[in-house]
């Protein structure tokens, strides 16, 4: 089956590897990632990969407790590497060659962040981790996402979260919630709606780059998405 989508950029949230125990990494969950992100490569598609760091350090949630929030910050963009080794491991042990870049330089553990040297890495059919958000605090991993995707080239940002979509409430709170298969970028700003930060969803706004918002829990989820099957809700220009 051909992929309609070429190049992708994954965005997870460090939440989702932690699995049932809400912190940390849970071994069986990214193990079961990594063999959907290898299906997805097996197609010929370029996967780069954005993830959190929320199963390990809150940078907003630290500094609303009165730390500095530049260095809660620094902590949280920490705490995605932790995360971004993780998830290579699980990658190479699958077979699939992977390299993590780190817009905070730690030459031993990752390369710095190359734009040049990335593409090359997705054109070579590598899995590229871009690793401690956009190296500045008060910037989110999903302004991170938004931005690595646009200097890559990405076709769209595929958001991976534990619903099947957006919803015009809480479906876990409110019964009556209905599900919207598709949103304009105004709507999803004017609604102040939890999609991606109002920084993300603007960038991706300004550059035409549509996202996906799908849910991860649901295995096969990350293909079906490249297949370009209508599942969860998609975020794009109103025509």
């Amino acid at each position: 089956m051909a992929s309609k989508y070429q190049r992708v950029l994954l965005k997870l949230s460090g939440e989702a590897l932690a699995g049932e125990q809400g912190y940390g990494i849970d071994p069986e969950v990214i193990t079961g990632i990594a063999a959907e992100i290898k299906e997805v490569v097996a197609l010929g598609v370029q996967v780069a990969l954005v993830i959190g760091g929320g199963n390990i350090f809150r940078g907003l949630a630290a500094s609303s407790k009165g730390m500095d929030r530049a260095s809660a910050d620094y902590m949280g963009m920490l705490a995605t590497v932790m995360n971004s080794l993780a998830m290579q491991d699980a990658l190479e042990k699958q077979g699939v060659v992977t390299r993590v870049q780190s817009a905070i330089e730690m030459q031993q553990i990752a390369e710095p962040y190359i734009r040049r040297r990335a593409v090359r890495h997705l054109e070579k059919g590598r899995v590229v981790i871009f690793s401690a958000g956009t190296g500045n605090p008060y910037f989110t991993t999903d302004t991170a996402a938004s931005l690595r995707a646009m200097e890559i080239n990405a076709e769209v940002i595929l958001k991976a979260t534990k619903v099947d979509g957006v919803y015009t409430a809480d479906p876990k709170k409110d019964s009556n919630a209905v599900k919207l298969p598709v949103l304009t970028y105004l709507e999803v700003l004017q609604k102040g709606l939890q999609v991606m930060d109002a920084t993300a969803t603007s960038l991706c706004m300004d550059n035409d780059l549509p996202m996906i918002i799908f849910d991860l829990t649901q295995r096969g989820n990350i293909k079906k998405v490249v297949l370009g099957e209508q599942i969860g809700t998609i975020v794009k220009r109103g025509d």
